[in-house]
């Protein structure tokens, strides 16, 4: 009995110096500031949907034989097909029969990942020059958004301290420590995918176009925001 009417004091007692430590801070004239930083990076992760049909290819070249050529000319552009080339996860394998008139065809989609736009330009011409026009931008990504992260809410605490020193300076009153800080916000703004999937067309003949076609992605705008609360002196 002695023990627990001594934790219980215990208790009392933290949670009393708790509200005192609170009170204190209330009673003591503070500055709160909020502050964003914000940057544009450029997409290193360009995710292309390539669909196989027979019937899109002249002279109705089978489907195992469009993949066959499709991966050949994917290697010739340096592409890693085990790291860069899947299976689309659709149905199963997302092979398709369906009846056109009285004949079936066949059809097959696959994700290709490439790192940037002119690689992407170059995919595209390459498929359009053995028959594959079927190709869509799904979605573009940048690989190192959580160290993007980390620096930006740094900035964005370097810049809301700058921000209340200006302030006390204005009261003319010392800047004390920070009591209160918080990470109020992390975004991202990526137009690609607002507006959803894009088909990309290569215009003219392929094989009289040798120079990348002029593939250009929007950059991706990310900010953080934090909320700061400083003592003053």
């Amino acid at each position: 009995m002695k023990k627990f009417i001594l934790a219980s004091l215990a208790l009392l007692a933290m949670a009393h110096s708790g509200q005192a430590q609170s009170k204190n801070f209330l009673d003591q004239p503070y500055l709160e500031t909020a502050a964003r930083a914000d940057t544009l990076v450029t997409p290193d992760r360009i995710y292309l949907q390539i669909v196989l049909q027979e019937g899109d290819s002249k002279g109705k070249v089978a489907l195992e034989e469009l993949e066959q050529r499709m991966g050949s000319r994917l290697k010739s552009l340096g592409i890693d097909l085990e790291e860069q080339l899947k299976v689309s996860d659709l149905s199963s394998e997302f092979r398709k029969y369906f009846l056109r008139g009285q004949e079936i065809e066949k059809q097959k989609a696959f994700q290709l990942l490439v790192y940037d736009a002119p690689s992407a330009g170059r995919v595209l011409a390459a498929l359009e020059g053995i028959g594959i026009s079927n190709v869509t931008l799904v979605k573009t990504e940048y690989s190192e958004m959580d160290a993007l992260r980390h620096t930006l809410v740094a900035r964005a605490v370097r810049k809301g301290r700058t921000q209340a020193r200006v302030m006390a300076e204005a009261l003319e009153q010392p800047l004390g420590k920070a009591v209160y800080i918080s990470d109020s916000g992390f975004n991202f703004f990526n137009k690609m995918q607002e507006r959803g999937r894009v088909v990309m067309t290569a215009f003219g003949d392929a094989q009289m176009a040798p120079e990348p076609l002029p593939v250009d992605f929007e950059k991706i705008r990310v900010e953080a925001s934090v909320e700061v609360k400083f003592l003053l002196e």
